[in-house]
């Protein structure tokens, strides 16, 4: 009593001569001061033996995430130093266990499903934007014949018809944009690749139809979609924002388009001359026996344009950026084109990327440095026992994987950071790493797949959910880094070395933003020599 009295009686003149705002502050600041300390002592006193070990932090509900969005890669090598490769750390409030190499890779994304689950992580953020009962907003069964009817548009045969529709849409744009104006100049690589990579994308894999509107307003409406991929909205995806607002209308008015296109086909108002994705999807039935719906097919062909187009825009900036800042293995490429194919470079084929290893090379080299997507995380559907260790994972986590971590890593690349597309030459130390060599093959129903995940090298993921436009993606990459090659040099500004940092501010890695080079036209007098 003698205590309560000697606290409360001060306590009391400080109300007594403060002001309702400062009242109010200073609890504020007491309860904020009390639940820093309660944290801290949980975190101390209070260890599961049975979980794995918890990255300390200070504030609740924050807990780590600012240092894990500042540099995602220097917060997971940190905590690897100290925890090893198992741990979990606060992530906006949820407990995320994080497993790296390839046994935490194989762990996570060929977990089965009864086990994670992918839809309850992602379908808040991918629903708004996609649209509904597709993708992340359906039963994975159902998310798997979706990804099987799609198909139609990554086959070798298709894969081969793109390689001149890129290469064109590549010609085009450097004709015509004002980056590229005269014989000499810079350009500011990131929003130039961004065009190029939606135009290719959809020439190729949307059809002539889609890819003519985006001379329009469908780019705009791209923009404002696209602009609902950022980190909140995995939180608040309904908050009234006005960028939420803009990526509402923007799905709405694209999917009418599409609907629009589809309704005309079906009365008859455009002619069968030739095959696309959308008449492909006109045709597909679900298993059920249910032909598939022209809201889904809508919503279908959004998730198609929108699905890659970071993944390409992010990674084929990079590229340009490191041919930059390494000119000599830009002119390799130049002189590879040359000598396979001929001193006058006859349009690109299908075939002749083939026959080029080191322009592949480069592309497989800044995926492995460049991986745009730095964390692969599912939600715990039942306890999860670790194998090796004491640890399983209670069904109030979430897993994260970061394959991004293994291909960084010095015992399976020599001298991680630096960029050397000639690892992987045939009797490079890469060379056998490629995830298409693994010959464990799952149909999850949409067709064979490789398992992939013990490899240190997964760009695209692994598992169920691995990415289905992984070939379409190099085939894409590889003929606009030819193309480009083939008209330009590159090299860093004066007085730069390197490249520009990494910004990890969106859901994706992007080069910072702006990221400014030289460039020179290649005369055709150089081109005959």
């Amino acid at each position: 009593m003698v205590l309560l009295g000697t606290i409360a009686a001060p306590l009391a003149d400080f109300v007594a001569n403060r002001s309702a705002a400062v009242i109010v502050a200073a609890g504020l600041a007491a309860v904020s001061v009390l639940a820093v300390v309660l944290n801290v002592l949980r975190q101390l006193l209070f260890k599961n033996p049975n979980e794995p070990p918890m990255v300390f932090h200070w504030v609740p509900f924050i807990g780590n995430t600012i240092m894990y969005g500042i540099d995602p890669y220097k917060f997971f090598f940190s905590c690897r130093e100290k925890y090893g490769d198992v741990f979990t750390f606060i992530l906006l409030g949820k407990k995320t266990t994080v497993c790296l190499g390839t046994k935490g890779n194989d762990f996570i994304l060929n977990g089965k499903l009864k086990d994670v689950n992918a839809e309850e992580i992602y379908s808040s953020l991918t629903t708004p934007v996609f649209g509904t009962d597709v993708v992340y907003d359906c039963p994975n069964a159902k998310l798997m014949e979706q990804k099987k009817f799609v198909k139609f548009g990554l086959t070798s045969e298709a894969l081969r018809s793109y390689v001149p529709l890129i290469a064109d849409e590549v010609l085009d744009y450097i004709k015509c944009a004002t980056a590229f104006k005269g014989p000499k100049g810079t350009a500011n690589i990131p929003p130039a690749m961004a065009e190029i990579t939606i135009f290719t994308a959809s020439r190729s894999l949307q059809g002539k139809e889609v890819r003519d509107k985006f001379d329009s307003s469908f780019a705009d409406l791209y923009h404002d979609l696209d602009m609902g991929f950022t980190p909140i909205n995995f939180m608040l995806p309904w908050a009234p924002l006005p960028h939420n607002r803009k990526r509402d209308f923007a799905q709405r008015k694209m999917a009418q388009t599409y609907m629009d296109i589809i309704r005309a086909r079906r009365e008859g108002g455009e002619k069968r001359d030739s095959m696309d994705m959308i008449w492909n999807l006109m045709d597909c039935v679900y298993k059920n026996g249910t032909p598939v719906p022209d809201k889904e097919i809508a919503h279908m062909m959004i998730a198609l344009l929108m699905a890659g187009q970071h993944s390409s825009s992010s990674t084929s900036s990079w590229i340009m950026l490191r041919l930059a800042s390494r000119p000599e293995i830009m002119e390799e490429l130049y002189e590879e084109q040359v000598r396979i194919l001929g001193a006058d470079l006859p349009p690109l084929t299908y075939e002749d990327l083939q026959r080029l290893p080191l322009n592949s090379q480069v592309v497989r080299e800044t995926l492995r440095i460049h991986a745009p997507i730095h964390s692969i995380m599912r939600k715990v559907k039942s306890p999860m026992p670790v194998a090796g260790t004491p640890y399983v994972i209670p069904t109030s986590h979430v897993l994260l994987a970061a394959p991004g971590v293994s291909s960084r890593t010095p015992e399976h690349f020599p001298k991680p950071a630096h960029w050397d597309p000639h690892r992987w030459d045939g009797d490079g130390e890469a060379a056998l790493l490629k995830p298409e060599d693994d010959g464990e093959k799952v149909d999850y129903g949409y067709g064979l797949v490789s398992k992939g995940a013990s490899s240190p090298y997964l760009p695209f993921g692994a598992g169920r959910h691995r990415c289905i436009g992984e070939q379409f993606a190099y085939v894409q990459l590889g003929t606009i880094t030819a193309t480009m090659v083939r008209e330009f040099k590159f090299r860093n500004l004066r007085g730069r070395e390197g490249v520009v940092e990494t910004d990890y501010s969106s859901l994706f890695s992007r080069p910072m933003n702006p990221a400014v080079i030289e460039w020179e036209r290649r005369t055709k007098s150089a081109r005959r020599e």
